[in-house]
């Protein structure tokens, strides 16, 4: 029997594994002037303490500081996180534009049955665009466009799964009988990058008032983006804090 549809508004973001830290790239950056010395220079202490209490904080913000505002980027090439994200597919689709840095794993609809889980904008999500590419906003829209919105893509999405249904009920292969189904589908995937790709990420993908360069993600794709970005800060909490105050551009 074919499982009953569902409907989503949500994105989910866990972080599976990490190798990042602070340390991390205060390690690389050390090892060009101090060679295998800067292994002594890893961060050890209290992030909590001031820079009074623990001069060694101050020399650690500084540099840190000073790598993310001269664009010096490759320390921090040296970490690597995998985030498990489950969103809809056209959100994935976004994510390909970026490769450098990346490696991704998504589940296989030529391999297994696809569940039908669909994606309908929440009633917090912004339905009109006004203006034109590059200078445009999204307001909020009616009742009606909100009921209109739910009401279709509830139906166009029943009657794609069971025409996906059918055909896979009739012999057809799970990779032809795919096609029927919408870019509203759910999927999930591992995506692995470093903070530096991570950074690039999310200058591009998210909105915040301290970015120097405005960007114009799409609404879901900023919704997974601000979730690696929580999980992130808490790993790297001096880079999270230099990448904020240096107008959120990636070095």
């Amino acid at each position: 029997m074919p499982a009953e549809p569902t409907f989503r508004s949500d994105v989910t973001v866990q972080l599976v594994k990490a190798s990042a830290s602070d340390a991390d790239v205060l390690f690389a950056a050390r090892v060009s002037t101090q060679g295998e010395r800067s292994i002594e220079s890893l961060v050890t202490w209290d992030q909590s303490v001031t820079d009074v209490e623990h001069p060694q904080a101050a020399r650690d913000r500084g540099l840190i500081n000073y790598l993310m505002r001269d664009r010096h980027g490759s320390p921090w090439e040296h970490t690597s996180m995998t985030f498990l994200i489950s969103a809809p597919i056209f959100v994935f689709r976004e994510f390909m534009r970026h490769r450098a840095g990346w490696s991704y794993n998504e589940e296989s609809g030529r391999y297994r049955e696809l569940q039908p889980v669909f994606y309908v904008p929440g009633p917090d999500r912004r339905l009109v665009q006004e203006g034109k590419p590059g200078q445009y906003r999204f307001t909020a829209g009616t009742e009606a466009q909100h009921e209109l919105t739910e009401r279709v893509t509830v139906n166009a999405y029943r009657q794609a799964y069971d025409a996906y249904q059918a055909m896979l009920a009739a012999g057809i292969a799970r990779e032809v009988a795919r096609s029927v189904l919408p870019v509203g589908l759910y999927s999930s995937m591992y995506a692995t990058c470093n903070a530096r790709s991570l950074m690039h990420f999310l200058g591009l993908r998210t909105t915040h008032p301290d970015a120097a360069t405005k960007s114009y993600p799409q609404r879901e794709i900023e919704m997974v983006g601000e979730a690696m970005e929580a999980q992130w800060a808490k790993l790297m909490p001096l880079t999270h804090a230099a990448f904020n105050a240096n107008g959120r551009i990636a070095p």
